[in-house]
């Protein structure tokens, strides 16, 4: 099931005006969710339902309930399916201060062209607004190019145990 077709912008259209957030609710869960499950299987990810994703089933409980955020990016240029990207900010349990980086993906058309950058800086700064001290996240090693730009911002090896099994990396960075 295809959930998004972009229109490319007109040559008087920039990023800033075609690409907005907005909070995401329950009632955005299948379209999270195809997003995501898309994004995992394309880099030969199997999606885990019961456990790793279970958060995008509930998405208020998971996150807006716990004092965290779920945040879309969606394309103002179409109407229909215009969700491209997904960013979640997860509080810690072991940490008042620590959130974790969630279900940060972009729909395959949108890669390429910094938007991957911007889901990044948004979440840190609400992050940040939110008085978080701490970002960690966990990935999967085979996201060369997600892993890269986070190096890019400042994101080491962190030395704990995953959650998700599907992830070998952890990586973290003081705000």
């Amino acid at each position: 099931m295809n959930i998004l077709i972009l229109n490319m912008a007109s040559p008087n259209s920039s990023k800033t005006d075609r690409y907005r957030f907005r909070s995401a609710s329950n009632a955005d869960g299948e379209a999270v969710r195809t997003l995501v499950f898309t994004a995992l299987r394309e880099f030969g990810i199997e999606p885990d339902c019961a456990v790793t994703d279970a958060d995008i089933f509930d998405i208020r409980s998971h996150y807006s309930d716990r004092g965290g955020i779920f945040d879309l990016m969606f394309d103002s240029s179409i109407t229909t399916h215009p969700i491209v990207g997904t960013v979640g900010l997860f509080p810690m349990e072991h940490s008042r201060k620590t959130v974790e980086l969630r279900k940060m993906y972009l729909a395959k058309e949108a890669r390429g062209q910094g938007l991957g950058r911007r889901l990044l800086d948004r979440a840190i700064a609400e992050a940040r607004r939110m008085q978080f001290s701490r970002m960690e996240l966990e990935t999967s090693v085979v996201l060369k190019d997600a892993i890269r730009m986070y190096e890019k911002y400042g994101f080491v090896k962190c030395d704990r145990v995953a959650h998700a099994t599907r992830c070998e990396l952890i990586m973290g960075m003081d705000l």
